[in-house]
């Protein structure tokens, strides 16, 4: 039964030819769905067997038993000390110290600081994202080039200096005791790689200013799911903003310039993968929370969810014979190698600016930073890689930002007044 509509699916792609889409793959090993559950497959020959070692150690009541030189090994993956933080009351992210005592004018200058590196981090990052998935390498008079297919390395590469980074700054500051058992750690690591495989695939089939706009609406999908499931309430505000994100979007997806031509089959493409993107990065926030309970700092969850990512994909990598591919791929393409570091780079230092400023100002002046580099993002991609913008479009992509500035300013204000709430009160739910 699954078959048969996969391969209807593909047809299509087949017989548009190479006149079309460069974004369309002609054979089954690049249809990216089929990618998708190759990659499944290689997670989980690593996940069953992980299952399955700790339901048995559970079972067998291992704290209370086991002994030797794999004990304190085994104990930290599988129980930890399972003491969690009275001062995590909410799941949330820890509270962010208060400032110390200092001048206006280093604050400014931190504040800055943040807002350069996290706008230089993430809008290199975006470029090159789109230039890796969307550009060939090596094109000549005579030889048209090739292009990078395989997602997955790009997230292995991007893990592994993540987890190095991470790494190095827990050995070298102080951390707090760790009491989480590792091996949750894989549940928030699995959803990370698969929202970022997700993201990279989306860009063969959409541009890259649409991935963006999808990921500002985000908002929406959480929206109905708090109503339809926890039934939570929200203020009006909300579903106003909610509504001008939505209305925004939609005037930017259904704008198009006189000379755009996107098969039904690409669109279908990009718009699941975008899908698959908010629903596991959607998990991956929320376990991330949970695990917050324990006390445990943003640095050493960057370095737990980042050890399961490089075990996770490297053992698909090498499960699929891709990885000596990919690296065959640097081999040829220099320009490629320097991309895909620069691309790793970003995106570990990122990490680290998102930790920095949220510790020093808040998630309120954070969230301002990134929707401007969101914006940034659109620019950038439209004037470098020549995408077509009509007026109406344009429109739709202000009305989206102007909703999400609203968003943020109305959130503070709530925060402010629930502060003043008595004792007994609680204010309403807000995503």
């Amino acid at each position: 039964r699954l078959c048969v509509p996969l391969l209807l699916a593909s047809l299509p792609a087949m017989a548009a030819g190479e006149d079309d889409s460069p974004a369309l793959q002609d054979a089954w090993g690049d249809f990216w769905l089929f990618r998708f559950f190759v990659n499944a497959a290689g997670y989980a020959s690593i996940v069953v067997p992980g299952f399955l070692l700790i339901h048995y150690f559970k079972r067998k009541n291992y704290l209370e038993t086991g002994r030797g030189i794999c004990f304190p090994v085994i104990k930290s993956c599988v129980f930890g000390s399972e003491v969690k933080s009275a001062h995590q009351e909410d799941g949330s992210l820890p509270a962010r110290a208060e400032p110390t005592e200092s001048s206006t004018a280093q604050q400014v200058f931190k504040l800055l600081f943040c807002a350069a590196g996290l706008q230089a981090s993430y809008l290199t990052w975006g470029v090159l994202q789109e230039r890796v998935m969307t550009r060939t390498y090596g094109a000549t008079d005579t030889d048209p080039g090739e292009k990078f297919k395989d997602s997955q390395f790009l997230v292995f590469m991007n893990r592994i200096l993540a987890f190095t980074v991470a790494g190095l700054y827990c050995a070298l500051t102080k951390q707090p005791r760790h009491g989480a058992p590792m091996y949750k750690y894989s549940f928030a690591s699995l959803s990370n790689i698969l929202s970022s495989w997700c993201q990279y695939e989306a860009l063969k089939y959409i541009s890259f200013p649409t991935q963006v706009l999808a990921k500002a609406s985000k908002v929406i999908p959480v929206m109905m799911m708090g109503k339809l499931v926890s039934r939570k309430s929200y203020e009006y505000w909300e579903y106003l903003t909610a509504a001008l994100i939505s209305l925004g979007v939609s005037m930017f997806l259904l704008s198009s310039a006189p000379n755009r031509h996107v098969s039904t089959v690409t669109t279908f493409s990009g718009v699941v993968l975008l899908a698959g993107y908010i629903i596991f990065d959607s998990f991956t926030s929320n376990w991330q929370d949970a695990l917050f309970t324990y006390k445990m700092s943003p640095v050493q969850m960057m370095f737990g969810v980042n050890v399961f990512s490089c075990l996770f994909t490297v053992g698909s990598l090498l499960e699929q014979g891709a990885l000596l591919e990919s690296v065959r791929f640097m081999a040829r393409h220099s320009e490629f190698t320097a991309h895909a570091v620069l691309l790793s780079v970003c995106s570990a230092c990122g990490q680290l600016f998102i930790f920095y400023t949220i510790n020093q100002f808040g998630a309120a002046v954070f969230t301002i930073i990134m929707t401007l580099r969101q914006a940034f993002a659109i620019l950038l991609s439209c004037l470098i890689y020549g995408h077509t913008v009509t007026v109406v479009g344009g429109l739709g992509v202000a009305v989206v930002f102007v909703a999400l500035f609203l968003r943020v300013y109305a959130r503070s204000r709530m925060k402010k007044r629930s502060k003043k709430l008595p004792p007994g009160e609680s204010p309403v739910q807000k995503v």
